[in-house]
């Protein structure tokens, strides 16, 4: 099968200047071009995949704290059938866990150190179902939680702060008070640090008190669990989940998906993304835009080819097809070498990054600073497909113009001086 001639010029035209000094510049330029799009496309998938990196391991951690969904009663009262609620809930075939808690505001204090805290109260026989965090303190924290003992269990950065370790003690002071003649006093409560626990995220790790539901339904007065903490089979599918629990649901009940609880964080690092996205493909753009320049010095250069071609009978559109091919090839193979660099990098970024820090001796992420002590790297197919076709897209249309102005040489100016 015999390629068409567009085609074979092109590809020729494209390796123009490795044999002959002559057209060394433009092959340079051409070079140049291809490096510069290849280079933006690693740099792309590179920083996307970091970006998505650093998205999944926050969000890992704060899923081993946080439930998928809640569901709770207005104004932080106890359900009215918690039974009831918790048979419906796992009726759900999406569901695989769910488990009662009580969440509410409180003070702990010790001597003169005073922390606003969020209180959790929960059943250590069912927590396991919904939070990774329960099953790693299975039986290291969340057994020490026995009803009537009032023991809890801290964030380890909030025992840091108060100065506390398992077994000190620590005041618990309620939000509603008692009303006494002398005015409303607060309700206090002596309770036992029975344990700590590290999420890795320090939101939790700071302000996360979790105790037996019973002790907390005794301290804040309520009559049983105030919410059902839910775990899915599929985290992505929490707002299709919630919905869907919202029509089967009997009682009048609020329900947050984990995507809602931290809604701003998330739109942060997506507008992020965005951003990070449009200033990286400029790079690709300019990279692209300058096979402009090339197109046009090998226009020129090749108007006697372009005006012999012509009297032998190759139309217009043959002759703007060559440097289609010729823009276009540049493109495809400075986007193939983008890929190949960035995704090896991001695969391998694990890597990468210790012998990096080795040789300079530098750390890039100070475990006394960043939550995260190495580099993650997560590539999609989501993020990966667009920059390709975007590349693709530019290179193909740097080439439109200088082809359309080859399409336009007139054979009998351009051999004039031949």
């Amino acid at each position: 099968m015999q390629l068409p001639y567009e085609l074979i010029l092109g590809w020729r035209y494209t390796r123009a200047g490795r044999a002959t000094r002559r057209n060394g510049f433009i092959s340079f330029i051409s070079g140049v071009s291809m490096l510069g799009i290849a280079l933006g496309v690693a740099a792309l998938i590179i920083v996307l995949s970091v970006m998505n990196g650093f998205q999944k391991e926050v969000r890992d951690r704060m899923l081993g704290v946080v439930s998928h969904i809640e569901i709770f009663a207005p104004n932080g009262e106890a359900l009215p059938d918690a039974a009831r609620t918790l048979t419906q809930v796992r009726a759900n075939p999406a569901v695989i866990g769910a488990a009662p808690f009580i969440a509410t505001q409180a003070l702990l204090a010790r001597g003169e150190d005073m922390k606003g805290t969020l209180v959790r109260g929960i059943d250590p026989a069912r927590e396991g179902e919904v939070t990774d965090l329960a099953l790693e303190l299975k039986n290291t924290g969340l057994n020490r939680l026995i009803p009537g003992e009032f023991g809890v269990v801290l964030g380890a950065e909030l025992a840091r702060s108060l100065g506390v370790i398992a077994g000190d003690k620590v005041t618990l002071v309620a939000p509603s008070g008692q009303v006494t003649p002398a005015g409303v006093v607060p309700r206090l409560k002596q309770m036992t640090v029975v344990g700590t626990f590290d999420s890795g995220h320090f939101e939790y790790d700071s302000g996360l008190v979790l105790m037996h539901i019973e002790d907390a339904a005794r301290i804040f007065r309520l009559e049983g669990p105030s919410g059902v903490r839910v775990k899915l089979r599929d985290l992505h599918q929490a707002r299709e989940v919630a919905a869907e629990l919202a029509t089967t649901l009997t009682d009048n009940l609020l329900i947050r998906d984990w995507t809602r609880q931290n809604r701003t964080w998330f739109a942060a690092v997506q507008l992020e993304k965005r951003m990070m996205f449009i200033i990286l493909t400029l790079i690709v753009a300019v990279a692209a835009f300058n096979l402009v320049s090339t197109l046009v010095m090998t226009v020129t250069d090749k108007r006697a080819d372009i005006a012999i071609l012509r009297t032998l009978g190759a139309s217009p559109a043959s002759i703007m097809g060559i440097f289609v091919v010729q823009g276009a090839m540049v493109g495809v193979i400075g986007t193939l070498a983008g890929l190949a660099m960035g995704l090896g990098v991001a695969f391998n970024i694990d890597v990468i990054v210790p012998a990096l820090e080795q040789l300079f001796r530098a750390s890039f992420l100070p475990k006394d600073i960043y939550l995260i002590s190495r580099m993650p790297s997560d590539p999609q197919q989501a993020d990966i497909l667009p920059i390709a076709l975007i590349s693709l897209v530019l290179a193909f249309v740097a080439t439109l113009y200088p082809s359309w102005r080859a399409s336009r040489v007139n054979p009998a100016e351009a051999l004039r001086y031949e």
